[in-house]
């Protein structure tokens, strides 16, 4: 695994250094990028992605422990020089590099909503490469912080093939993901990724684990999907991330106002006849609350409310490409 002045090395011999620009602090403490790795589950055959390598520090370790990779780069230069670092790393120990390692430089996301068709192309591509139909993998990262909180929403709401999520992000997103109703850091990516996912947080990383060291702690989570038995349908959750962001526009509000304003064009039903469904865990919600005072549950059974599309494997498949 690279240490500090190798990594070091390898950007001057280029004329490199990080670019804050880019979010580029590099992981790396090696017991923290062993910690992930080990946390992640991933093992001998599994697809990963990894989006943000670097100088390739964790990519290394991914592939050592067997792992097919496809990292996604932004930066021009750090992506020529992580591919040819791989590329020469598995052809010295005696693998076909396309086999194990695709390098695309590209943003990893197309919009805030969709993937970047190249990326999901190179996964597609990997995945069939090893004889595997189902297309699961396993999102391993030491995630740039400009694109953390779109990146996950993107995979846990349209990408269900995405069993889990391992990766270090700023402590303020982990807070989020893991906040209960009626705190402040709860919010529209809380109540999405507690509906689809079981979330962890690992570690708190100070900022001397990466280099430069950021302005900000870091925290290292971990989401695993929940079984189809437990979770909302991949229709159902879509709404229900609509539901609460409109919701959440103006959480200091009270959510009957807010809900009069949007429930039109989210095709929902009035305020009484959503709270007057007799079972409902909306029952005589009161309409002075607000939206920060809801459970999750509660905010798929708004989105529910609305119909909608039915769930079938076209439409998954859709969503997935």
């Amino acid at each position: 695994m690279q240490t500090l002045s190798e990594i070091r090395e390898l950007l001057e011999a280029r004329g490199l250094s990080p670019k804050r620009s880019l979010g580029q602090n590099f992981l790396v403490d090696h017991q923290h990028i062993r910690a992930l790795v080990d946390a992640s589950g991933v093992k001998a055959g599994d697809l990963v992605l990894e989006v943000g390598p670097g100088t390739g520090t964790m990519t290394e370790e991914l592939l050592d422990r067997g792992c097919r990779v496809v990292a996604c780069e932004l930066d021009d230069q750090l992506s020529r020089l992580v591919d040819s670092r791989m590329t020469e790393r598995l052809r010295h120990a005696g693998f076909d590099p396309a086999s194990r390692f695709r390098l695309v430089h590209a943003d990893c996301l197309q919009s805030k909503r969709a993937l970047n068709p190249s990326l999901n192309a190179a996964m597609r591509e990997m995945s069939a490469a090893a004889g595997s139909n189902s297309g699961e993998f396993h999102l391993v990262a030491n995630l740039p912080y400009g694109a953390a909180t779109p990146l996950l929403l993107v995979l846990i709401c349209n990408h269900p093939a995405c069993r889990s999520m391992s990766v270090t992000v700023q402590k303020e997103l982990a807070d989020r993901l893991l906040a209960v109703p009626g705190s402040r850091d709860y919010g529209p990516i809380g109540v999405v990724a507690q509906l689809a996912c079981d979330v962890e947080r690992l570690a708190v990383l100070p900022g001397g684990c990466f280099w430069p060291p950021p302005d900000v702690t870091s925290a290292m989570i971990r989401l695993v999907r929940k079984p189809a038995s437990g979770a909302p349908s991949l229709a159902l959750l879509q709404r229900t991330s609509r539901v609460a962001e409109a919701l959440f526009q103006q959480r200091r509000k009270q959510i009957g106002a807010v809900y009069r304003q949007c429930r039109e064009s989210l095709g929902l039903p009035t305020w009484e006849e959503l709270t007057a469904r007799s079972g409902s865990l909306l029952l005589g919600l009161s309409p002075t609350s607000r939206a920060e005072q809801l459970t999750p549950e509660q905010f798929q059974e708004i989105a529910a409310s609305a119909g909608g599309e039915e769930d079938n494997p076209a439409t998954e498949a859709a969503v997935r490409d």
